[in-house]
Order: C-alpha cells, then structure tokens, then sequence
C-alpha cells in the first residue's frame, strides 16, 4: 500500500513538471533563463556591497566572497558620523518625500482630466508632456541651473526656490517626474468605469469631490506603483542636485556617496563606502519589498480591466 502511494505521488509529480514544461515551451523556458540571469547580475553585485560592508579594508581586497572575521559595525558609524550620512540621508527624506507628494498630487490631477474630459487641445497637452520623456535631462542641465538661479530672484518666495534650498531641487524633481506620471497614469484612468462618477454628480458631487473621494480611490493600484517608481526615481538622483546644490549641508545621499568614494581614492576608506551604500540600498529594497505586490496588481490591471 506504501509503495502505491509513493509511485503515485510520483507519478503525479512527473505528470506536472511534463505539463508545465509542455505549457512553457521553448520561449518559455528562454524566457526563465533570462529572468535568472538577471537576478544573478542584480543581487551578486548586491550581496557583496553587504558583505564588504562589515568588512575590514584588507578583508575587501582579499578574497571576495570571504566571510570577515569580525563583523565591523563601526565602519556604518564612520560613514554615519565623520561622512555626515545621516544629515545626508534626512536630506533626501526630505526632498523625495515632498517631490513625491507634489508630483502625485499635480500628475494624478492633470493625468485624469486628460483622460477623461474632452476639450480643444487636449491630445496636444498630452503629447507634450509625454514628450519629456524623450528629452535627456543632461541637455538641459546648463539652462536648468540659470532658471533655479533666476528663480531665487523672485520677491518673497525667491530665497526659499533658488539655488541651494531644497525647495528648488523639489520643484526641479516635480518638473522631471512629470511626464512619466501623467503617461502612466493616463492610461489607468482611461480603463476606470464612468458610471459611478456620473451617478455621484447626478446626486450633486462636484468634479473636485468625483475626482478626490470616487476616481482615486479606484485608481489606487496605478497610484502607488507610480509613487513607488517615483520614489526609486528620485531617491537615486545624482546629476540634478549636483548642480543645484552647492553648500554641503545641503547635499543628499547620493552626493554624500559620491564624497566618500572620491575620498576613498585617497583616505582608503572603502569599508565607509560600502557602509554608506549599504544605507541608500536598504531603505528602497524595503519599500520595493513590502509593495511589491500592489506594484504588480498596479501594473498588470490596467491591461486586465
């Protein structure tokens, strides 16, 4: 009886790898290597930024992938501490978090009255701003810089927009997450339902509460994938704030590492480094992490609906 069962479980497992692999087909089957390489390319480079992370510095250029004698925390304080990671990494907590919320809220609102009211113009405004995406931001960096510079010229508001303020660089990021939010989330409130809209107006909804308490709401998978994206986007921006932030309490993360590795050529303090990039890597591969899935259902449900 034992062995009966055994053979049939078996067997039945043989029959199901036989019809997934009959179901994958060859395409199938690249396709799946392709995925595995590409997860090895991302996180080898990954796990060993941890690992050399409690490192010491003879430990790194030793044997890569050596586990370390010791687990060297201190290297995390040095990069905290004496190369100012901290104020960088509240800096930028800061910056993407109003980015974030300013290009949500703009993007979300001009993404859904272009998708759902018609008027006389409407798919050339459409057109413009999806054309920024096209538009490398490295071409505009010169013309970028005198705009923030003239921008601190402005009575009242000017010293807080100019050059150097966080507020600027906000503006700047809002400006640049901008096309592809409103391509992205275009499309989504396209595939949304309009009945229910209609009947909250019939009963006296204005389009300001249609849109704030019916329509996003509905949208809310396309809303976080995008803010999600966004926040990739803009937490591992380099060149923008290179230009527009010149004092160093300013700077934020991503200068701060670019510091420490220009300063390792020199200090030899490489174990810094990769504690430093530890830190900009572990804030973002949680929030990927503990939202995956609303990125995948905001992702694959516009095409579903």
């Amino acid at each position: 009886m034992t062995t009966m069962i055994s053979w049939t479980v078996a067997n039945s497992r043989k029959l199901l790898r036989d019809e997934r692999r009959r179901r994958l087909g060859p395409l199938g089957v690249l396709t799946h290597l392709a995925l595995l390489i590409w997860t090895l390319l991302v996180m080898i480079p990954i796990l060993w930024t941890f690992l050399a992370s409690v490192k010491s510095e003879d430990e790194i250029f030793d044997d890569a992938w050596t586990l370390p004698a010791t687990l060297r925390w201190d290297n995390f304080a040095r990069a905290w501490e004496q190369a100012h990671i901290g104020q960088y990494m509240l800096n930028s907590v800061i910056v993407v978090a109003f980015s974030t919320f300013g290009t949500m809220l703009i993007g979300s609102m001009a993404a859904y009255v272009l998708a759902r009211y018609p008027f006389r113009g409407n798919r050339a405004i459409y057109l413009l701003f999806v054309s920024g995406l096209a538009f490398p931001v490295y071409l505009a960096l010169t013309p970028l810089f005198f705009v923030v510079q003239n921008m601190g010229n402005l009575p009242v508001i000017g010293p807080f927009i100019g050059l150097n303020t966080h507020a600027g660089v906000v503006l700047v990021y809002i400006a640049y997450s901008m096309p592809f939010t409103i391509f992205f989330l275009s499309a989504f409130f396209r595939t949304l339902p309009t009945a229910v809209g209609e009947a909250a107006m019939v009963d006296g909804a204005s389009h300001t509460r249609v849109f704030f308490q019916i329509m996003l709401p509905m949208a809310k998978p396309g809303i976080v994938s995008i803010t999600i994206f966004n926040i990739l986007g803009q937490w591992n921006q380099y060149q923008l704030p290179l230009i527009l932030l010149q004092e160093r309490d300013k700077w934020v993360l991503t200068m701060g590492i670019a510091d420490i590795s220009t300063a390792a050529g020199y200090d030899q303090d490489w174990a810094a480094l990769f504690a430093a990039l530890t830190l900009a890597i572990l804030p973002m591969l949680i929030v990927y992490t503990v939202f995956q899935r609303q990125i995948q259902s905001g992702l694959t449900s516009g095409a579903l609906k």
